[in-house]
């Protein structure tokens, strides 16, 4: 089993900025590198005061933030590569103000700085096709008004759910539950000829004959499980993904729901390889 990186190791690799910027300009570019304008290799070295490194022959400067989440930002490099150790080391994710405690920063900082890790989680775990025994559900994440219950709850925000048994999770914030929102998303990222397992709900009917081995549970008859059927690896993942938002975050608005669940994709899809959470976000820019 790899060792795990831990508070010590991140501080003794990156004590400072510059060598946060050094790490980030290393694994874009390498150096030495072919200079994009004078077409020479050339060592870059760092400009003064600076976050741009420039060519040794011709002066040409490249910035290693450029395309980055923290691009546009003024909150220090080591802040933003810390801000990413706490998010793959947490079981349950960062609010924004415990960002805001842990490296001494504005609420509206940490607000911003914890959306933008997110969204580049999501953006880094991508999303492949899914085979084999593929699990599908929905479900309903967000508030609550007496009087209302289910998916048509007001403000509730709908949820579908995919699974590989043994393999990786994709979500998705949706419209609703009718056939012809669910079905096209089954038939874009489940590989044919894959076996596909849901409840009874009958928006799902007809996958049988679209390519996929249709199997179900009927659930309003307690059923659970027939055979190899069920969907009790989506309905457990939903159960960590809401204990994470209730215990974390308290609530989600659904404007913001899909970086919560581009997220808490990221971590799971990784359960496997936990101390290579932080690296491969480091390696992907």
């Amino acid at each position: 089993m790899s060792k795990m990186f831990t508070v010590q190791d991140f501080y003794r690799r990156f004590p400072t900025d510059d060598a946060c910027l050094d790490h980030l300009f290393t694994i874009q570019h390498g150096n030495p590198l072919t200079c994009p304008k004078c077409g020479r290799s050339s060592r870059f070295h760092r400009v003064r005061k600076r976050p741009v490194f420039e060519c040794q022959w011709c002066g040409h400067q490249v910035s290693p933030m450029v395309g980055t989440p923290f691009e546009k930002s003024r909150t220090p490099l080591q802040k933003w590569f810390y801000a990413m150790y706490l998010f793959t080391t947490s079981r349950h994710g960062v609010a924004a103000k415990e960002l805001q405690r842990q490296l001494g920063i504005t609420y509206k900082a940490a607000w911003r700085m914890a959306h933008e890790i997110r969204k580049y989680m999501a953006q880094v775990d991508g999303n492949g096709s899914l085979g084999g025994h593929v699990e599908v559900d929905e479900t309903v994440i967000g508030g609550y008004r007496p009087g209302k219950r289910g998916r048509a709850a007001a403000g509730k925000t709908i949820v579908m759910g995919m699974l590989e048994r043994d393999g990786e999770a994709m979500t998705m914030v949706i419209p609703d539950v009718r056939r012809d929102t669910l079905q096209p998303i089954v038939r874009a990222n489940v590989e044919r000829g894959s076996t596909v397992h849901t409840d009874e709900l009958g928006s799902y009917r007809g996958l049988g004959y679209k390519g996929y081995r249709h199997k179900t549970v009927n659930h309003s008859r307690g059923e659970y499980v027939k055979g190899n059927s069920h969907v009790n690896g989506i309905e457990g993942y939903w159960s960590r993904l809401k204990n994470s938002i209730r215990g974390t975050h308290t609530h989600v608005s659904r404007k913001h729901l899909s970086k919560y669940l581009g997220e808490f994709e990221y971590r799971f899809n990784m359960r496997g390889k936990p101390e290579a959470m932080f690296a491969r976000l480091l390696l992907s820019f």
